[in-house]
C-alpha cells in the first residue's frame, strides 16, 4: 500500500519506548519541529503508551494534544477524558493480594497500582521507585496498595529478577478474566479485558471523525499490535518484536535510527 500524502495525514500515533524515544530513552531533538509542522497542518498527534497520563502531559505539553495512556486505559484530548476502561476494585484488591503471596524465592515483584489520579507503591527499594519514577509523573508511597482510594487503570508489575516474560503466565493465572501484557523487558501489566490500545484508537478516531486511511502508526512492541489494524498506515520499528513487523503495512528505521522522526518527515513532505 502507497505511503499517504501530507494532505491526507489527521492523525499520527506513536507508541514511546522503542519506537520514538531513541537508545538513550529521550525524545529526540529532531521531533519537536516535526511536532510543531504537525500542529500547523492540524494533524494531531498522539502518544501511546503503557506511560502514565501525566507523564505523558508533562512530556508533551501544548493543546491539540490527545493522550493514549495505561495502555489504552484511559485517552484523554486537551486535558478532557476521551474515554477510560477501569478495573473493579474489588478485582483489583484480590489480585495485590494473590501477587504478594507469590512464593518470594521464585518471584521478586514491585507493584505499581496505576489509578486516574495517581500512580502508587509501597515498596520502596532504590531500584523500584527509579524504575517506577520513569514512567509516573505522580507517584505517591502509600503503606499498603489496599486501601487506596482511587479509580484504577490497571496494576503494573516490575520483574526485580528480569524475567517478565516468566512471570506473565504466573499472573494469567492469578488475574483470569483480566488482560494480561508484557510491556517491556521487566514489566507486565494486568487491565481490563477490553483494554488495548487498537480500542482506545478506536475511541479517540471517532471523537476526531478520523478515519483508519487518515490514520498513522508507529509500535515496536506486543502491547502495540492492535493499534496496526486501526490505521491502514501503520509502521513497525525495525527493531519490533516480530509480530509487530509482521502485522504492520510498513516498517520504518529503528528508534537508535530516529525511525519515526524520519518517516514523519517523508510523509509530511
Amino acid at each position: 500500500m502507497p505511503a499517504p500524502g501530507a494532505g491526507d495525514i489527521r492523525l499520527v500515533v506513536t507508541d514511546m519506548d522503542g519506537t520514538l524515544l531513541d537508545a538513550d530513552g529521550a525524545v529526540p531533538a529532531s521531533f519537536w519541529p516535526v511536532l510543531e509542522r504537525m500542529r500547523a497542518a492540524s494533524v494531531t498527534f498522539v502518544p501511546a503508551s503503557g506511560r502514565q497520563y501525566a507523564t505523558l502531559a508533562r512530556d508533551f505539553a501544548g493543546e491539540g494534544l490527545a493522550i493514549i495512556a495505561e495502555n489504552g486505559g484511559l485517552v484523554m484530548r486537551d486535558g478532557v477524558e476521551v474515554a477510560s476502561r477501569t478495573l473493579d476494585a474489588g478485582s483489583a484488591r484480590g489480585i495485590i493480594g494473590q501477587i504478594r503471596a507469590l512464593p518470594p524465592e521464585e518471584y521478586d515483584l514491585g507493584i505499581v497500582l496505576c489509578g486516574k489520579s495517581s500512580a502508587y507503591i509501597e515498596r520502596i527499594e532504590p531500584v523500584f521507585v527509579d524504575q517506577a519514577n520513569t514512567y509516573y509523573a505522580q507517584l505517591s508511597e502509600v503503606p499498603d496498595l489496599l486501601a487506596v482510594e482511587d479509580e484504577i487503570l490497571k496494576i503494573a508489575v516490575f520483574d526485580l529478577k528480569r524475567h517478565a516474560q516468566r512471570v506473565a503466565p504466573a499472573l494469567e493465572a492469578i488475574a483470569p478474566g483480566n488482560r494480561v501484557v508484557v510491556s517491556g523487558p521487566q514489566w507486565v501489566d494486568i487491565m481490563r479485558p477490553d483494554v488495548n490500545k487498537g480500542l482506545a484508537l478506536d475511541d479517540l478516531q471517532a471523537a476526531l471523525g478520523v478515519t483508519p486511511a487518515q490514520t498513522v502508526v508507529f509500535g515496536d512492541y506486543l502491547n502495540d499490535l492492535e493499534m496496526m489494524s486501526r490505521a491502514e498506515h501503520s509502521y513497525a520499528m525495525a527493531n519490533a518484536h516480530p509480530d509487530i513487523l509482521a502485522a504492520a503495512r510498513h516498517w520504518a528505521p529503528s528508534n537508535a535510527e530516529n525511525g519515526v522522526v524520519s518517516t514523519l518527515e517523508r510523509l509530511l513532505g
